[in-house]
């Protein structure tokens, strides 16, 4: 098979009619960056309803980790289906849920014994982990970074500093959430540079922030993502989630990783946060857990998911047919897939970073594993982020066959399936590097 395969302008016939249709009657809320109508996918494969075939780097956003419909997962959902579709784990057993709880809490960072709540998605797993950090703790305020992305719903869309437009008429906000500047090098936001700065962005915390209007022993949780995501797949330096680590130990503060994207294989290891080798008292999953089936998972300390019965339910979190693609998916990663995304993300970030001495527009390439990203700027010295040239190349990628998706304000994601080859990756490239050549022109 030969992909990318275009054979109809974009969007083709088919295409514009259902767009038609959608536009209709959806909902305006939804961020369509191109216009794809999908009707299939196999692997790193999407092919939309005019028959035209894509290579996907998106991965439904960072979700189907074992590729398109991989079929020991259809297997497992398909005979799952045949038996229970569904009776709620709030209310009763059933051997899916269990036992992906119990691989949840064996493969899950640090030596504490763990416990697992079932949710159906990211933003459901942060809510939880919200809840769960004020209830043990009897603390009312959280600590969250700019540039964070944790969800849409009230509580999540709290601890979120991404984009204006997610917060704008949705205010008052939960309350008791302070937002500090993340761990972004290539835009320090105290104007430091990297290690001189002597992790400015950490000990700001305790010198500036507990001192003069956060009082410690009122914060219940500090939630981060190990890799910012939306924020522009920003990797912090080496020293800093261990430092939050001792801050939040220090004041009997819970530390919350925020796996929702970064997590089940991406960058090569399970979770991201143990490229640090850091444990984290709470970890929100979802995403890549399932393969594309709805599913989010809270995991936490023993001593820590202690909330009475009743405190906290869903009535579908942890579906059964859910738990059964979950299973295989992990197992599939283990096996082969985290493996290959450590090795062919070597590769990508090689081959980026070989695309950037080429083109000034990229200014910073950045990643681990198959979690990678370029940031684009008009000029390298000043910085200034090439916004309207960002969106230029991902619609000009998506004409030449190859999905991609923004991030951060001027940023690339590079997320595909962790089925992914080098031979993709080198088609990626050879695609953007002739986008790249038009646009600079």
């Amino acid at each position: 098979m030969v992909v990318p395969s275009i054979k109809t302008r974009l969007p083709g016939p088919k295409a514009k009619r259902l767009i038609a249709r959608d536009e209709a009657v959806t909902s305006p809320s939804y961020t369509r960056p191109y216009p794809l109508v999908v009707s299939r996918g196999e692997g790193f494969v999407i092919e939309d309803v005019d028959g035209n075939q894509f290579l996907d780097f998106t991965a439904g956003i960072a979700v189907t980790a074992t590729g398109h419909c991989h079929p020991d997962v259809v297997h497992a959902i398909q005979a799952q289906a045949s038996r229970l579709l569904h009776i709620s784990g709030t209310d009763f057993y059933y051997q899916p849920q269990i036992e992906l709880a119990e691989k949840m809490a064996e493969i899950a960072p640090g030596k504490k014994k763990k416990r697992i709540f079932f949710t159906n998605s990211g933003a459901e797993s942060v809510e939880a982990a919200f809840k769960l950090s004020r209830y043990k703790t009897g603390r009312t305020r959280m600590i969250a970074f700019v540039g964070a992305f944790h969800g849409r719903t009230m509580g999540a869309l709290s601890l979120t500093a991404s984009k204006a437009v997610q917060i704008k008429h949705f205010a008052p906000m939960v309350p008791e959430v302070t937002h500090i500047p993340y761990g972004y090098c290539y835009r320090c936001p105290y104007n430091l540079t990297y290690p001189s700065c002597e992790l400015e962005c950490v000990r700001y915390i305790e010198d500036t922030l507990f001192k003069k209007f956060v009082p410690p022993e009122e914060v219940a949780a500090i939630i981060v993502e190990p890799i910012q995501g939306e924020g522009g797949y920003v990797v912090p330096p080496p020293e800093y989630h261990p430092m939050l680590k001792r801050i939040c130990e220090k004041y009997g503060i819970l530390y919350i990783a925020d796996e929702v994207q970064s997590g089940m294989g991406r960058t090569g290891k399970m979770f991201a946060i143990e490229h640090w080798g850091t444990a984290p008292d709470i970890i929100c999953i979802a995403k890549g857990i399932a393969s594309g089936m709805p599913l989010g998972i809270l995991i936490a300390d023993t001593d820590i998911m202690t909330w009475e019965e009743g405190a906290h339910a869903s009535t579908f979190g942890g579906n059964p047919v859910s738990c059964a693609a979950a299973l295989e998916t992990i197992r599939l990663i283990e096996e082969e897939l985290m493996r290959n995304a450590s090795k062919v993300g070597e590769h990508l970030i090689h081959q980026l970073q070989r695309l950037q001495k080429e083109y000034d527009l990229i200014g910073d390439v950045r990643g681990k594993g198959l979690m990678a990203g370029i940031e684009l700027v008009k000029n390298r010295k000043t910085k200034e982020p090439a916004v309207k040239e960002r969106e230029q190349i991902l619609q000009e990628s998506f004409k030449q066959g190859l999905l991609l998706l923004g991030c951060g304000e001027s940023g690339i994601r590079f997320c595909p399936p962790l089925i992914v080859t080098n031979r993709e990756i080198d088609t990626a490239i050879e695609i953007l590097s002739q986008v790249f050549k038009k646009v600079r022109r």
